[in-house]
């Protein structure tokens, strides 16, 4: 018997908490081009290493980044305009992963509650669930803009475990990001962050490769 095994057979298992980026809908490469849409009308080039250093981070943390380590001159408030313009415009691009929609569907199946948890602001965190039709009137999400604190910060899991009405011990975090993967594990909740490389080590996460190995899924 495997851990994975040993856990699904003794955790009581209430809820599943989504990522959405990267894990529940595959979206990172409008963001990033977006980003650097963004950038490119505010004058300056964007970095090579975009990707890898805004991965998990919230749009504030991300303009504060680059205020500081790359000019931009921007406020907030015209910077994000110009980011959101452009991911709005190109929403269409944005699909559900089929792998998470499987394990999404098994766990409605088995009657677990589920729920968005996001860095993303509410505007994109709304606009991803219609267009891979997840969105429901009784569906739980929460986003950036619910939240005083952010991801890693555990504030955005235990407010979806309040509305869900169940204990953050038996909550399932499904990350992409060790930012998220990190706010789930200070939440106390037992936290999965997907690495298909499998060599992200960090303390108190499960790293796996793939959904399969999430207890309630289709490989549990």
């Amino acid at each position: 018997m495997t851990d994975l095994d040993r856990i699904n057979k003794h955790m009581e298992v209430g809820a599943i908490l989504w990522d959405m980026d990267g894990t529940l809908v595959d979206s990172e490469p409008l963001h990033e081009s977006a980003l650097r849409a963004a950038l490119r009308k505010a004058g300056i080039k964007p970095p090579d290493e975009l990707h890898s250093k805004v991965l998990g981070m919230s749009a504030d943390v991300v303009f504060a980044w680059l205020r500081e380590d790359h000019g931009l001159s921007l406020d907030f408030s015209d910077w994000i305009r110009l980011k959101y313009e452009h991911y709005l415009a190109n929403v269409a691009e944005v699909r559900a992963i089929p792998e998470a929609l499987e394990l999404w569907a098994m766990a409605e199946h088995r009657g677990l509650q589920q729920a968005v948890v996001s860095n993303s602001d509410r505007l994109i965190v709304d606009a991803n669930l219609r267009q891979t039709n997840l969105a429901r009137a009784e569906f739980k999400s929460v986003s950036r803009n619910d939240v005083r604190l952010g991801k890693p910060d555990p504030e955005p899991y235990l407010r979806a475990a309040w509305l869900l009405d169940v204990p953050p011990a038996a909550c399932i975090v499904i990350e992409d990001s060790p930012t998220g993967a990190l706010a789930g594990a200070a939440a106390g909740m037992q936290t999965y962050l997907l690495d298909v490389t499998g060599r992200v080590v960090l303390d108190k996460v499960n790293t796996i490769r793939n959904y399969s190995e999430i207890p309630c899924g289709a490989g549990s």
